[in-house]
Formats: structure tokens, sequence, C-alpha cells
């Protein structure tokens, strides 16, 4: 029968608990210590860009050693799902995933200190996801959330310039960014423009290809900025370009242009049903 039930049951196992840890500190006892200490990965997520190494840091605290024991670092989802298995001082190549042969790292030299960190070379874009670190026999595991980006070669071009009678039509394109970005346009004074709706397109890399269009009127420099950014992996690139002068149509004389043809067609139009209703007066006379 047990005599603890509820909150006085899971006060009692936290006594204990706390009990075993403060004996284990003063005896410097291992083998009750593990009962302490607590398996720690970062909380933020972890960013990357695509081609470079990334740590995921993770470590025992209180710091106890992990050098003989099992590290098994899995990506939930992926078959096989493990990463890196460290076992009896190695990692063992059987059971890891071939998308990740040579690529991964455990700091050996550090275990005895609890550091359980993986380290991953030449980050792809597949890499991305949540992470998993566990130790059999502690019993003990951890998630990581890894982000990759990439736009280190992402091509910024103005792709248009055409005039408009409203003003001039600027687009502005860019490929080769992950995650997917935003499109921006600033004018000279760094003023956010209204702009329309960005077009996104996906490769078959998993890169995606934007394009954006604004309508700009003439303004003091007539130079304008177009922004293409990635928010999670803190990534930017910006071109910029300077729209000639003489590119504007004066709005005095777009006006005078439409009344001049406005009077042109109205007088054809007189000239027109002119000779029309002549026509018609010859015929009734000679009827």
């Amino acid at each position: 029968m047990n005599v603890f039930t509820g909150s006085r049951q899971t006060n009692f196992k936290g006594a204990f608990r706390h009990i075993i840890c403060v004996n284990a500190a003063l005896v410097k006892s291992t083998k009750a210590f593990w009962l302490c200490s607590n398996l720690i990965c970062s909380s933020q997520p972890i960013i990357a860009l695509a081609g470079n190494d990334v740590i995921l840091p993770c470590r025992l605290d209180p710091p106890i050693s992990a050098s003989s024991r099992a590290v098994e670092w899995t990506k939930p989802g992926l078959d096989p799902e493990y990463i890196h298995v460290h076992q009896d001082g190695r990692l063992v190549y059987q059971s890891q995933n071939p998308l990740y042969n040579y690529r991964t790292a455990l700091f050996v030299d550090q275990l005895i200190n609890g550091n359980v960190s993986m380290k991953i070379f030449e980050v792809k874009i597949s890499d991305a996801g949540k992470y998993k670190c566990f130790l059999p026999s502690l019993w003990k595991d951890s998630f990581i959330q890894l982000t990759v980006g990439k736009s280190d070669n992402s091509e910024m071009r103005i792709d248009k310039i055409n005039k408009a009678t409203s003003g001039v039509i600027l687009q502005c394109g860019s490929t080769g960014w992950y995650p997917e970005p935003e499109v921006f346009w600033l004018d000279g004074e760094g003023n956010l423009l209204s702009a329309g709706p960005t077009e996104t397109v996906r490769g078959p890399d998993d890169l995606y290809t934007v394009s954006s269009r604004v309508t700009v009127e003439k303004r003091h420099s007539n130079s304008f900025t177009c922004r293409v950014q990635q928010n999670s992996t803190n990534q930017i690139r910006e071109t910029h370009i300077h729209v000639p002068e003489d590119f504007f149509m004066a709005p005095s004389s777009c006006t005078g242009w439409t009344i001049f043809s406005g009077i042109v067609s109205f007088v054809l139009y007189l000239e027109l049903s002119f000779h029309k209703l002549k026509a018609l007066v010859r015929l009734l006379l000679d009827v």
C-alpha cells in the first residue's frame, strides 16, 4: 500500500532526490550524482548558413562525465533517424544515416566534463529540423532546433524600368534563398514603399526565387532600394538604382497631351458626322 499520494508523494520524491544530491556532492559519488544531473540543450534555435559548420550545444548540468556512456544523436522523422551514435569510445558507423556520413563529430575530449554537443560539418539545407540528444544509461534526453539558411550566393538584380503615366515601374528579382525571404522597396530617405505582391518560385533544389515590382513617382533624389531579407537567418541583400529625371513624365505635359488628344478626336468626329449628313441630304434630293 502506498502511503504517499498526490502532491505528498511528489514532495517526498523531490525531498528524497535532494537528499541524494546533497550526499552525492559531499562524498563526490558519481554513481549517485547522475540522478541530479540534467541534460540541457539550447532552448533557442541554432542558426547556420548552408556550407558552414555548426555546433548543436548540449551538456549535463551539473556536469558529470559521459566518457564511458553511450551518446545518441537522432533526427526524429528521418529513416534511419540516427545521426551520430557514440559508444565504447567511438562512432558506430553502421547505424548512422548515410546523409551524415563523415559530417558529424562529438567533442570526445570534453565528454568527461559532460559536454555532449555535436558538430555538423558543411551544413545542408536538408539538415534543418529538430534533433534529439539521448543518453540511454541515464535515460535522459533533450531536443534542439536547427535552422538553415542560404543567401550568400543569391543574385540581386533590377529586371525592368518601364515608363508609365503614373510614374516609373521598377522590377527587382533575386535567386538562391532559403527559407523563403521577403522583398521590400525603399526610397532614398529609407521610407517603405507600397509594392505589389511578391512572386515566389521554389526550385527543385529547394531554393527560392522572388520577384517584386513597384510604381514610383518623381522624388527629391530619385534613388530607390530593393531589399530582400530572411528574418530567421538574419540575411539581407540590397540593390540600388537611380532613375534618370527624364524617365518621369511631367504631369502638366500629360494633362496637355490628354486635352489636345480629346480636341482632335472631337474635331474628327464632327467632320465625319458632317460628311455623313451631307451625303444623306444629297441622297434625299436625288430621290
